[in-house]
Formats: structure tokens, C-alpha cells, sequence
């Protein structure tokens, strides 16, 4: 039988069928999704002391006449009441995107690479998609990384970070985003920080580092 088709409390339910039924204990057992032995135990107060028994008919989850028919028949076996209520569905949290060890050095590059391509992503959609930080993604923007002056710009998808097609929907939605965010600023009647001022300029040190590769005025061939 499905697990999902066991009591809620399946030892709390045994104790109150050992005490109140005649029903085997290889039925109990396969109704509440233990060993008979268990049963057994439940019955020679072995087992589940203090667990004060739950009635299976009154929470829905069997009848009384089940019950009866399995008494008579020690073969039957007890089969779950449909739930009365539908319960609504519980959306899982989706996982935490995992980054090998081997890759997790290469996340600074990739940061910078989106501040200075994707300066419209927020700090939560870098995080999303590469699996960082918001401190790490600040140190970057401040230049106060530890590692700042070997920092380069380089393309996540091509340190397999993320793939393209998750790159292209997230900066996709990104603008769809700055663009919301710039007509409510236009509604308003305010305006909003250029996005050169979010991203933040680069520091000496680092926009020397980057020269070697790419001019730091224009994005990185990827």
C-alpha cells in the first residue's frame, strides 16, 4: 500500500485498534504500515508506551462497518476512507542552486561579468543564477573582494555556471523588470539611479587587470 495511504499517526492509530478491535495483528500491521511484531509489541505494552490511542473512525479515516467485516475475515484487509476534503497542494521550495567545488572559484569572474554586462540584474537575480552571495556580489561591487585584483569579467555560461538559456530568460526578466520599475518612477513623477550608478565603476587596479583582456568600456567578447 502507497505510504501516502497509511494513518497520519500510524502508532497512536495500531494502539487504539489493539485496544478496541478483534482484528489481527497482521491486519493492524498492514493498515498502519508496521511490522506485526510491532503490533504484537503494542499489545504486550512493549512497545509505544504513553502513546494515547487515536480513533480511526472518527477521524474519517476508516468505518465502523470496515472494521466489523474485517473481524469476521481475517484475510480482509483495511483499506483508507477517500479524504473528505481535498487538501491543497504544497509548492516545494526549489533547492538551492549547487555549484561543484572545482567551479565555486570561478564565481567572482562571473559576477563581474554581469555587473558590468547585466547591470539591470538585482542582487537577488545574480544569486538565483549562479548560486553566490549578497555579500560576495557587494565586496565585488565595492572592489573590497579579497582576490579583487585577479578578478576578471568572464561569461558564466562559458565557466558552466549556468547555461545559455538560463542566462538569456534571466536577463530577460531582469529588463522586464527595470522597465516596470521605470514606468511606476514615470507614474510617480521620480526617477530612477542610472543603472552605471548600481553597477558601480571599477576600481584602478581592477579595470588594469581587465585591460589585458578587454578594454573596460566596452563588454567582453564571450
Amino acid at each position: 500500500m502507497a505510504a501516502d495511504n497509511k494513518p497520519l499517526m500510524p502508532k497512536a492509530t495500531a494502539v487504539w485498534l489493539v485496544d478496541n478491535t478483534s482484528l489481527t495483528f497482521e491486519q493492524i500491521a498492514d493498515f498502519c504500515g508496521l511490522h506485526p511484531l510491532e503490533v504484537k509489541g503494542i499489545a504486550d505494552e512493549d512497545v509505544a508506551k504513553g502513546i494515547k490511542g487515536m480513533d480511526p473512525v472518527s477521524a474519517g479515516q476508516l468505518s465502523r462497518e470496515q472494521i466489523e467485516e474485517a473481524e469476521r475475515n481475517p484475510k480482509a484487509r483495511l483499506k483508507m476512507a477517500p479524504p473528505k476534503h481535498k487538501m491543497p497542494a504544497v509548492k516545494q521550495k526549489k533547492a538551492p542552486r549547487y555549484t561543484p567545488v572545482s567551479k565555486r572559484q570561478d564565481k567572482p569572474d562571473a559576477v563581474y561579468w554581469i555587473l558590468r554586462n547585466h547591470p539591470e540584474f538585482t542582487d537577488a537575480d545574480i544569486i538565483k543564477l549562479i548560486g553566490t552571495t549578497k555579500a560576495t556580489i557587494q565586496k565585488i561591487r565595492e572592489r573590497s573582494h579579497w582576490n579583487a585584483t585577479n578578478i576578471k569579467a568572464v561569461d558564466p555560461v562559458t565557466l558552466g555556471l549556468c547555461s545559455q538559456l538560463e542566462l538569456d530568460l534571466a536577463v530577460s526578466r531582469a529588463a522586464a523588470k527595470r522597465d516596470r520599475a521605470i514606468k511606476r518612477a514615470a507614474k510617480a513623477g521620480t526617477t530612477l539611479k542610472p543603472l552605471q550608478d548600481i553597477a558601480g565603476a571599477p576600481q584602478p587596479e581592477v579595470a588594469e587587470a581587465d585591460s589585458e583582456t578587454a578594454p573596460s568600456d566596452t563588454p567582453d567578447e564571450t
